[in-house]
């Protein structure tokens, strides 16, 4: 056994045992398991908001596109500071309701707003949906990390089995308490890692920054910019629109947003996060010191191992070591809150619907049960050849068509109602699923508009339809709510 291997199990195992020590004095009904009780501070709701930022997406898919992509990649940096300054207003008004209402669950928000049951159904389902793509990009990271930094002692899919038993064992027995701790540890880690080797390798290779990026300008110009066509700015400017605006309408970002204490929480992070963000500079310059020093080059979604075999080919194995273990860490910390989200919404948002009658013992029973049965469908859909963003791009394009119905909610006069939510949402999604199954791009579907149309990502206009369809059923709707309550007065 070689020492990297010794030191990715090392963490493997420490974080298990956080996950279980965070269990301790406290009963694990569901509100305590999917919320933790509505008790943590600023600093646990910080490191669990910290795990959307730091996970095998960024980790390896961002140093990934910069790899293979080059300038497109900086979307991953713009999007994410947005969503923080958006947050300063929204999360603290998604937390005052949920606290006030006593929501567990993405999808018991809008049922309570919108006063149906379908919604919270539909809301469920395709969140399930979306989830699965981003839970394989973590599996498909954890599997890739494991291999390349043990040398090959353990094969990408026994990495991936490990990670997720290891994952079910502390989601089961303590929930998002167990994914808080392991946060604290995750984020310390991969913040060293992280800066390390986005200053290191460029000045190891190039002798700094300025010189790597002077080098990939002369051996590949126009690398490092965004391309006329394709993934044109304005790809890149619809992108980041899509994906600030859906950042927190994921179904684990949007619970994890319960856990707070208060709401003051979510406006002292937003002061921070955008500063925080620029960590992922770092990645990116890892990426980019690969496109010259990797032989041979990689090829499609193997761009996405490119800081990994970087990283091999220049430290030493405990180096890399530590290095795989931050990368594990990015893999279980937002597994696990996707699994134990899912496992939630399917026992409340969809069996107890089904069953009414059920006890809450039962619903949270159930939800432990489901967390092994999550993983295991994750599992399934796990090995393809799609890179890790262009999987998770399209889970943004479905979750993000919830992004009106929410924001719409808190007007004083919502002016959708809950049928104009439920088609909109409908439509949106139907866009989605059949750009995804079809493989079309807005250019493919529209070949005679102008080329900045054709370059839009399709979540965008997907959203677009959405709203379209939700103004107008809402209007239709409560016309004839009125009518009809007009009528049973008279």
């Amino acid at each position: 056994m070689n020492s990297a291997l010794i030191v990715i199990l090392l963490f493997l195992l420490l974080s298990i045992y956080l996950g279980l020590q965070a269990r301790r004095g406290k009963t694990m009904n569901l509100e305590q398991w999917s919320t933790g009780g509505r008790s943590f501070g600023t600093l646990f709701v910080f490191l669990l908001s910290a795990g959307e930022i730091y996970t095998t997406f960024t980790f390896l898919g961002g140093s990934g596109w910069a790899y293979g992509k080059g300038g497109p990649a900086f979307y991953i940096l713009w999007y994410g500071a947005l969503a923080y300054i958006l947050s300063y207003w929204m999360l603290p008004a998604i937390w005052r309701y949920a606290k006030q209402h006593n929501l567990l669950s993405q999808s018991d928000f809008f049922v309570a707003k919108y006063n149906s049951p379908a919604l919270g159904v539909l809301v469920s389902l395709i969140g399930i949906i979306a989830m699965i793509p981003y839970l394989v990009t973590q599996l498909k990271g954890l599997g890739a990390i494991m291999e390349i930094a043990s040398y090959g002692s353990i094969s990408s899919t026994l990495a991936v089995w490990i990670g997720v038993i290891a994952v079910t064992i502390y989601v089961m027995a303590s929930g998002v308490h167990g994914t808080a701790w392991t946060a604290v540890l995750k984020d310390g880690l991969v913040l060293v890692v992280v800066v390390f080797l986005g200053i290191y390798l460029p000045v190891h290779y190039y002798g700094g920054i300025g010189q790597m990026f002077h080098a990939i300008d002369q051996a590949k110009p126009g690398y490092l910019a965004l391309p006329a066509t394709g993934n044109s700015v304005y790809w890149f400017i619809s992108t980041v629109l899509l994906t600030a605006l859906g950042f927190y309408t994921w179904p684990h970002a949007f619970q994890a947003v319960y856990t707070a204490k208060n709401e003051q929480t979510f406006r002292r992070n937003a002061m921070v996060f955008p500063l925080y963000q620029l960590i992922l500079l770092f990645v990116f310059f890892v990426g980019f010191a690969a496109i010259l020093t990797v032989k041979p080059p990689l090829q499609g979604s193997a761009g996405d191992n490119s800081l990994l075999i970087l990283s091999v080919q220049t430290f030493p194995k405990w180096v890399v070591g530590l290095i795989g273990a931050s990368g594990l860490l990015c893999a279980i910390v937002p597994g696990s809150m996707l699994l134990m989200t899912s496992a939630t919404m399917i026992s409340k948002n969809l069996y107890k619907v089904i069953n009414p009658k059920a006890s809450e013992e039962s619903v949270s029973r159930l939800a432990h049960y489901l967390v092994p049965v999550v993983a295991l469908v994750a599992l399934y859909f796990t090995f393809n050849g799609q890179t890790i963003v262009a999987l998770l791009l399209m889970g943004y394009s479905l979750v993000t068509q919830f992004f009106p119905a929410i924001v719409f909610s808190f007007m004083k006069r919502n002016p959708i109602t809950k049928w104009g939510a439920i088609f909109g949402i409908l439509a949106g999604e139907l866009v989605v699923a059949y750009t995804t199954i079809t493989s079309k791009t807005v250019g493919l579907l529209l070949p005679f508009m102008p080329q900045w149309v054709k370059d839009l990502n399709i979540g965008i206009v997907a959203m677009v339809i959405n709203l379209v369809v939700t103004f107008a059923v809402s209007a239709f709707t409560r016309g004839a709510g009125a009518q009809a309550r007009t009528a049973i007065n008279a």
